[in-house]
Order: C-alpha cells, then structure tokens, then sequence
C-alpha cells in the first residue's frame, strides 16, 4: 500500500469537504484516516489516503489539488507518507 498525506488549509466555506473528496474518488484515492476542524472560521483537515490504485502521475495528481485548492479558496498540499514522517522528525 502506498499511503500520502492531504492537508486542507483555509477560510472555512460550504462544499470543501465534498469537493476534496470527490476529486480523490474520481481517481481512485481512497481514504483511509481523516480528521478535521474549524477554528475560529478556520477549516483544517488531514487525511491520510491510498494511492495504490492511482492511474495519474503523483506529481500531476499533487499540482491538480493544488489548483483545485486555488479554485475552492484553500490550501491543499500533498505528500508522500515517507516524505512528510522525515520532514516532521526532524
């Protein structure tokens, strides 16, 4: 299984859930942990999802949420599990 981690950053709106979550189904992401809240009118989320199934390049699937973040008003930033566990031991 190869695992990464989603991070939805921004002012909280109606949808951002929804439209996160149907990008990902659309290509094949599933989700396997996910936490999220509001602080403040603030919405913070993080998922750790599978991309075993995934038909994209990483990099691409990595830029599409990026500007699916833009579009929505929000931050989304995606990396992989080894990646994000060696950047935050440090």
């Amino acid at each position: 299984m190869k695992k990464c981690i989603v991070t939805v950053l921004g002012q909280d709106t109606v949808g951002i859930i929804a439209k996160v979550c149907t990008y990902l189904a659309e290509n094949k992401i599933n989700i396997l942990d996910i936490s999220q809240t509001i602080i403040q009118g603030y919405f913070n989320m993080m998922m750790i999802v599978d991309v075993s199934s995934l038909e994209k390049d990483f990099k691409l699937v990595c830029d599409e949420l990026d500007k699916l973040g833009e579009e929505i008003g929000v931050n989304i930033r995606c990396q992989r599990e080894e990646i994000f566990e060696k950047m935050h031991r440090l």
